[in-house]
């Protein structure tokens, strides 16, 4: 097949992007428990610990949402295109109507 299967396209391309925002959140959340070990009070380790928490539970949040909006564009893609696949089948099957031919248009009596 020549042509690109897009809605594959489009699934690895939000894998991609899942991976990078999970990467991303995992570094932020290494960097807030570094400053929660090295944090002088006990208030301010645990507000640190749990902003990491938190910052976790919203990446994995955005990253499933960001998995199911690919999702759902590459279904939707896919059902396009085999309609469109259908229709042009199904066009090529019936012979083009013929144009009917124009009635003959009566002179009106002098």
């Amino acid at each position: 097949m020549a042509e690109a299967d897009l809605d594959g396209v489009i699934r690895s391309i939000a894998k991609k992007q899942q991976k990078i925002l999970m990467d991303a959140a995992k570094k932020r959340h290494g960097r807030l428990m570094g400053l929660a070990a090295k944090a002088k009070t006990k208030e301010i380790k645990a507000r640190y610990k749990q902003t990491a928490r938190t910052t976790l539970l919203l990446a994995g949040a955005a990253a499933r949402r960001l998995q199911v909006t690919a999702e759902n564009a590459a279904d939707s893609y896919a059902r396009a295109m085999k309609k469109a696949a259908e229709e042009n089948k199904a066009a090529e099957e019936k012979p083009a109507k013929k144009a009917a031919a124009p009635k003959p248009v009566k002179k009106p009596k002098n």
